[in-house]
């Protein structure tokens, strides 16, 4: 099967789920703990060995494994663990593949909380990591060391929106004998890491795939080995550390995920639509559905072109002040939301660089080209996107940005 063969969205929709009354819908395993009619069973669960068995949530739950089978369907992976937040599912799958004395080549342009990870947390554990320019790939390959475990990156990069050419990562990743580990939360349908060569997939849940922003969750998708060892009892970092999904979180999702990709295509619409119009009115922006972005044949080459070019566009206005200003406006407007996160219904916009983005010292957000006036939006469904585009225009006008 080629790539352009996968169809995310089918797979989602083939999986047939029945409740334990019919319903159409799974029932919600509502329980922290599990009965077992003998002693022995209980100790072949508790080391893996009994399968359909349960112990206690922390390890697992019919709701997550629902969940769990759904999301690795969706990413064609053979499986998933489910976590309690996006951070839950990264953090674990990176301890699990590194101990002292490895080192990590990481994109510099991530989500501001992996970035405080790599960059603060890991190296108390004695893990060190390489920021590079994740476009450049004799970068990337000249910051491998004997050291290198991992290769980390993000599909479409929060917040500047950089394109990982995640076929070459993969070539390069296996040439060195690597993991290559990508968060795809910025792009989910619109890619699919793994069959392009990824070894593991992670999402926040909280984002697209939820969609309704009223629940945290994240997920490792990869192979079973891999889960495998994630949950295991003895050295399992997704066990040990505990941050498990509940299950009521778990089914609510997995309703949510399967309407995502007639969100995605209505998120993509729009976003393309307002970037057209932006740069058309000469404002700087950002999106990988214009030709004008660096990564817009490589985003056309690996993407799957029924899901669009995401939710996710920049536009910088020249100063933090100015930024705020308008956010404000558009808010009091109600054109959307000054807060951080994405994938909601409404459209929320942030200054990245004073927000999810502020782990980043100052001068490594300007090494990166992150300004203080650059605004990140996460475009909602609006049904009349020329009336959303009318109306931010004219807050624009009235600050000065046009």
């Amino acid at each position: 099967m080629s790539k352009h063969d996968f169809k995310p969205a089918n797979n989602i929709q083939d999986l047939q789920y029945f409740g334990e009354f019919g319903g159409v819908n799974p029932s919600i395993s509502d329980s922290s703990t599990y009965t077992f009619l003998s002693a022995k069973t209980m100790f072949d669960t508790f080391e893996g060995n009994a399968d359909g068995c349960y112990l206690y949530s922390r390890h697992s739950t019919p709701s997550n494994l629902y969940l769990g089978e759904a999301l690795a369907a969706m990413e064609g992976t053979e499986t998933a663990n489910v976590a309690a937040s996006g951070m839950g599912a990264i953090t674990p799958t990176i301890l699990q593949f590194c101990q002292a004395g490895d080192h990590i080549v990481s994109s510099r342009t991530i989500y501001g909380g992996t970035y405080a990870f790599l960059k603060n947390f890991t190296p108390r554990l004695g893990i060190e990591t390489s920021f590079v320019d994740i476009t450049k790939l004799d970068v990337v390959e000249a910051a491998i060391t004997p050291e290198t475990k991992i290769i980390f990156c993000e599909c479409v990069s929060n917040p500047l929106l950089e394109i990982a050419d995640i076929e070459a990562l993969a070539k390069l990743a296996k040439k060195h004998k690597l993991q290559l580990l990508v968060d795809n939360t910025f792009s989910p349908l619109s890619i699919s890491p793994a069959k392009l060569g990824a070894d593991v997939v992670l999402h926040s849940l909280t984002k697209f795939i939820n969609g309704s922003s009223d629940t945290m969750g994240g997920v490792v998708c990869g192979n079973q080995e891999l889960i495998d060892t994630l949950r295991n009892v003895n050295d399992g970092a997704s066990m040990l550390l505990g941050a498990s999904m509940d299950s009521l979180r778990a089914a609510s999702i997995l309703k949510n995920l399967r309407t995502l990709h007639i969100r995605m295509q209505q998120h993509s619409s729009n976003a393309l639509y307002l970037a057209e119009k932006f740069e058309s009115d000469g404002l700087r922006t950002v999106y990988p559905g214009l030709k004008s972005h660096p990564g817009h044949e490589l985003m056309k080459r690996q993407m799957n072109p029924q899901y669009g070019f995401g939710g996710m566009l920049t536009i910088d206005v020249g100063s933090l002040d100015k930024a705020n200003e308008l956010m404000e406006l558009m808010q009091e407007r109600n054109l959307g939301y000054l807060a951080v996160s994405l994938g909601f219904y409404k459209t929320l916009f942030s200054a990245p660089g004073s927000s999810t983005s502020s782990e980043i010292p100052e001068e490594e957000q300007a090494q990166m080209g992150l300004t203080d006036g650059l605004i990140r939006f996460s475009i909602g469904l609006d049904a009349d996107i020329e009336r959303t585009y009318n109306s931010m225009k004219q807050c624009m006008q009235e600050v000065g940005v046009l």
